[in-house]
Formats: C-alpha cells, sequence, structure tokens
C-alpha cells in the first residue's frame, strides 16, 4: 500500500509562543500535550476537527531569521490544510485578514483556496475542493489556470454549507 495522506508536518520557528498563539487564536489548532519531557522547545499542535495524533509540530530555533526558501535557496513553498465549507473557508478569510496574514486568494477550478503566513513569514494555504459529484468539465478544465476567486458566487453556486471533498479527498 503506498502514501495516501499528509498526516503532520513540522515547522521551525522564531518564536514558539507566538507561533502557537497565531495557529490557535487564527487557524483554530489545539495544543496536545505530547512534548517530550525536558524539551521545552517544541509544541504539537491538531487541527479542530482533525483525527490525526497532531498535524502539526513547532521547534524553536530562537534567533533565527527569515527563510530563503524560494528566493536564494530550495526549500518547502507551503503547506495546504483543507475545510470542509465554503462558510469555514469564508470565516477562515476574515480571520487570516484580521491577523494581517492573508497574503492572497485562489480559484484553482476544482479547488478554491486562501493563502496566508505565519508570524515567521512561512506561506500556507486552506483550501475547499468542489465534492467529485459536483465537479464539471468547467471546474476540471479551469485546473490549468489561476482565476481571481469569489468566494460570494462560489457560495451561491455550491452552497456554503455544502460538504468539500467527498468522493475526493472524503470517502463517500
Amino acid at each position: 500500500m503506498g502514501i495516501h495522506r499528509l498526516n503532520h508536518a513540522v515547522l521551525y520557528v522564531s518564536d514558539l509562543a507566538r507561533s502557537v498563539a497565531f495557529y490557535q487564536d487564527v487557524l483554530g489548532f489545539k495544543k496536545v500535550p505530547m512534548t517530550p519531557d525536558g524539551f521545552a522547545g517544541a509544541a504539537f499542535l491538531q487541527a479542530k476537527d482533525s483525527t490525526n495524533d497532531h498535524d502539526l509540530g513547532l521547534f524553536e530555533v530562537a534567533g533565527a531569521g527569515p527563510s530563503p526558501a524560494g528566493r536564494a535557496t530550495v526549500g518547502l513553498y507551503h503547506l495546504a490544510w483543507e475545510v470542509d465549507t465554503l462558510d469555514e473557508l469564508s470565516a477562515t478569510a476574515e480571520r487570516l485578514a484580521a491577523a494581517g496574514a492573508l497574503v492572497g486568494s485562489s480559484d484553482h477550478g476544482s479547488t478554491k483556496s486562501l493563502y496566508g503566513r505565519d508570524p515567521d513569514g512561512l506561506e500556507f494555504e486552506i483550501v475547499w475542493l468542489i465534492p467529485a459529484d459536483k465537479l464539471d468539465a468547467a471546474a476540471l478544465d479551469a485546473r490549468r489556470r489561476i482565476g481571481r476567486l469569489d468566494l460570494a458566487a462560489e457560495k451561491a453556486r455550491y452552497g456554503g454549507q455544502t460538504r468539500g471533498g467527498v468522493g475526493i479527498s472524503v470517502p463517500v
């Protein structure tokens, strides 16, 4: 059997408390009590509706500067987390904007995406996937280009409470 999903990611951060607060307050993660005894420079978090043991590990590198990845070195560009509904995507956009962390949004045809940066400038994506039974030729063809995301129009088309990813990332 091969790999079928990402279980968790681990990020190096310059200020552990600041990063934990951001992921909790803005994205709704909760701290999981699994940091090894005597190791104060790490935290493990779980997304609100996740069934993973943890989704994110944060390891502090005190005094570290910003990552040059993508500008001067190779490295990870971003992580993407999936939300269940377009209403949740809208609410996340509002929280990211209020925190000054929303840096963009895109319509990728079959996916609707927000882009944000954490306090260390590490980029992430929050995505809603069109359910398999609602995918049409236009949405599939639009995956070849990046369009402007119009959340109001997407909610009018699919419904704000329609569960995304069903039949794609969520079993039927």
